[in-house]
């Protein structure tokens, strides 16, 4: 492939990393990540709800993974809330999981910056080491999308089998006892995804570009020849 395309290739796959770096930052700090409809149960029992009459005992949350806020609905009236994971509810989420869904999601920043300047770098520039040429391209953007995929399956089993909706809904709420109605995915989350799928798109531009995929070398291939693959 002529030298020229190859540098289109590469700008392309670096601008996308950058654009998913900025992404993946903007989404975790903002409250977007989850938003669910919670039913005062308590209140409904009482007074034996039913049908349009559940509408005055169902809320909402929404939140990220540092804050969030919600309304509290028993019957006499809505009940704004705020609160933050740090430290509001150390007690009630499980914290381990959580934190280490802030800390990939970090990680990810930082490799998807690091690829952002590999990328650059390869377009612009005259690599001639493995961790400079595609196999180190290759790399990051496998990795990087990992990445990505743990945070969401992480954030995934903490909202779905841990019930944290239900978790942030019942803290502090000694005589009501809330239910989680519904859970859907907002925005934040599915930036994630996009940023995860862009990831692996990328892997597919290397090749694109003219590079083979890692597993696809012969084994029998000698050490001179794997040398001058990775250089160009």
């Amino acid at each position: 492939m002529p030298s020229q395309q190859k540098k289109i290739i590469f700008c392309t796959a670096g601008i996308l990393s950058f654009v998913c770096a900025l992404g993946v930052v903007t989404a975790l700090g903002t409250p977007f990540w989850i938003k669910a409809t919670i039913l005062c149960k308590t209140g409904a029992l009482l007074v034996n709800a039913s049908g349009q009459e559940l509408h005055k005992f169902t809320g909402e949350v929404q939140y990220g993974l540092f804050h969030g806020e919600g309304v509290r609905q028993c019957g006499l009236g809505a009940r704004p809330f705020r609160f933050s994971f740090f430290p509001d509810l150390l007690k009630a989420i499980p914290v381990s999981i959580h934190v280490n869904v802030i800390l990939f999601g970090t990680i990810l920043v930082l490799l998807t910056m690091v690829g952002t300047a590999f990328f650059m770098y390869n377009a612009f520039g005259k690599p001639f080491e493995a961790l400079h040429g595609p196999l180190g391209l290759y790399l990051l953007s496998f990795i990087s999308g990992s990445c990505g995929c743990l945070v969401m399956i992480l954030f995934a089993s903490e909202v779905k089998i841990h019930h944290l909706s239900e978790k942030i809904a019942n803290y502090k709420e000694g005589t009501y006892a809330y239910k989680t109605q519904t859970e859907k995915y907002t925005t934040s989350f599915w930036v994630l995804f996009i940023c995860f799928f862009v990831h692996f798109l990328n892997g597919l531009l290397i090749r694109l570009a003219g590079f083979q995929f890692p597993f696809a070398k012969s084994k029998g291939t000698e050490t001179t020849n794997v040398a001058a693959d990775l250089m160009y």
